[in-house]
């Protein structure tokens, strides 16, 4: 059997390690992973290779490429800094935007098959969940660049094109930079501190654990076109952290519900997003677990000694 060729951008972070995790495992994938890092940070894991990448560099992006001729390129690189991105644009913009565009044309030149992770974020929340075909209106920066990421993607030409759309994506990892929203949550309530957070913002949260999987199935069923893939429960952030301290048995009176225009963020977030995944489950058969056990599955695979920043099952 040939082995696909997959390189997996982003690899150090929440999804990479993911889908590193999850393919190395299988034998019918070469993995190359690649990140701004000098070595991946799976440091337990074996089955795949590693090598630096600035998604950033025109020319490490098709030096990488060249060398490697993927069948499937997966960008999970990205400035994910909602706030931050209102600040440090031309940051942002060159990750999300200038990034895919690069590996796009790289792409198209060696008839690789692009995988680009996008965001609910490129709608304005105001009828969410929101499906495939429904128009983007991004209303902060982070949403435009990664509407534009997408927009670059098409322009490229390629004929071998997914657009993955995801939110509130949380999980397991080692070493990152910054806790997901689960993680905030349980390092607030271990520690007994109060946490305001938001009821007039709804999302449909994704266990990067069902995310990967779906890629998977993306890639197994060589699918192109845009694809939504999350948890299929809608509801409100802070419903969501009080269903976080339930599974994990803190106290949920440190939280405190908040709506957004008594607490200003530096960006704008839309009210009402999430995604539809209708499409995913018919097509692909995309099955994420409930978000109680999804969350129960997450508890189970932490490591009880260093709870918010580790994985046990490399």
């Amino acid at each position: 059997m040939i082995k696909k060729r997959v390189l997996i951008t982003g690899a150090n972070g929440l999804l990479g390690q993911e889908l590193v995790r999850q393919m190395s495992h299988e034998n019918r994938f070469h993995v190359l992973a690649t990140g701004c890092d000098p070595s991946s940070r799976l440091t337990n894991l074996e089955g795949f290779s590693y090598t630096p990448l600035d998604v950033c560099s025109k020319p490490q992006v098709q030096s990488v490429l060249k060398e490697f001729c993927p069948h499937y390129v997966i960008n999970c690189a990205a400035f994910t800094g909602v706030d931050d991105s209102e600040t440090q644009r031309d940051q942002c913009w060159r990750v999300n935007a200038d990034a895919v565009r690069h590996l796009a044309t790289s792409c198209r030149h060696h008839r690789s098959h692009l995988v680009q992770i996008s965001t609910d974020f490129v709608f304005d929340g105001q009828c969410g969940p929101y499906r495939e075909h429904d128009r983007p209106n991004p209303i902060n920066y982070y949403g435009k660049s990664k509407l534009a990421g997408e927009n670059e993607a098409r322009a490229a030409g390629g004929e071998k094109l997914t657009i993955v759309r995801t939110n509130i994506v949380f999980g397991v990892a080692q070493q990152l930079d910054r806790l997901d929203f689960v993680g905030w949550v349980l390092n607030n309530l271990h520690d007994q501190k109060k946490i305001h957070v938001f009821s007039d913002q709804w999302r449909t949260p994704t266990y990067t654990y069902d995310l990967a999987i779906g890629i998977l199935r993306l890639v197994h069923f060589q699918k192109n076109g845009v694809y939504n893939l999350s948890g299929r429960e809608f509801m409100s952030m802070y419903e969501f952290s009080v269903l976080i301290a339930e599974v994990f048995d803190l106290d949920p009176t440190f939280i405190q519900s908040a709506v957004q225009h008594t607490k200003p963020q530096a960006a704008r977030r839309p009210p009402y997003t999430g995604l539809v995944t209708l499409k995913s489950e018919t097509e692909i058969d995309f099955r994420p677990l409930p978000l109680k056990q999804a969350l129960t599955h997450l508890r189970d695979r932490l490591d009880p000694s260093n709870p918010w920043n580790s994985t046990l099952d490399a």
